[in-house]
């Protein structure tokens, strides 16, 4: 089980956060951009962990050299059931350096993206340091 995996299931983000390469990049399933930076990315899995409800791995997919994995997980999110996948590649010394993030279906990525819409001033705050 990898790391992240196991702090994000203790409900351990601090755990979580401290696997990212400062450089890390979050690609959202509902933003268009992706999200270059340690602060934001960790930003946006605290609000992903507010607006989440019984979140849970479901499946883990490793590649032949551990570099990349596939983490299948299920949620809800307003009453929505969410399937997704978060991506993780991983850098020389291990740490999260791409975050990508895939939900299914367009009921429940809609979902999403109004819940995390109304999270995204706290984000930014967060992502700044405020």
């Amino acid at each position: 089980m990898h790391p992240f995996r196991q702090a994000v299931e203790n409900g351990d983000l601090a755990a979580a956060e401290a696997l990212f390469a400062d450089d890390v990049v979050f690609t959202s399933p509902i933003a268009f951009k992706p999200y270059p930076g340690k602060a934001v990315t960790a930003a946006f899995l605290r609000g992903a962990a507010r607006v989440f409800e019984d979140f849970q791995y479901v499946r883990e997919i490793v590649n032949v050299d551990g570099r990349d994995h596939a983490l299948v997980f299920t949620a809800k999110v307003k009453g929505r059931v969410v399937h997704g996948c978060d991506f993780l590649h991983l850098n020389e010394d291990g740490l999260i350096d791409e975050l990508t993030v895939m939900v299914r279906p367009l009921s429940a990525a809609t979902a999403l993206s109004e819940a995390m819409g109304a999270q995204f001033d706290r984000i930014q705050q967060e992502a700044l340091g405020g």
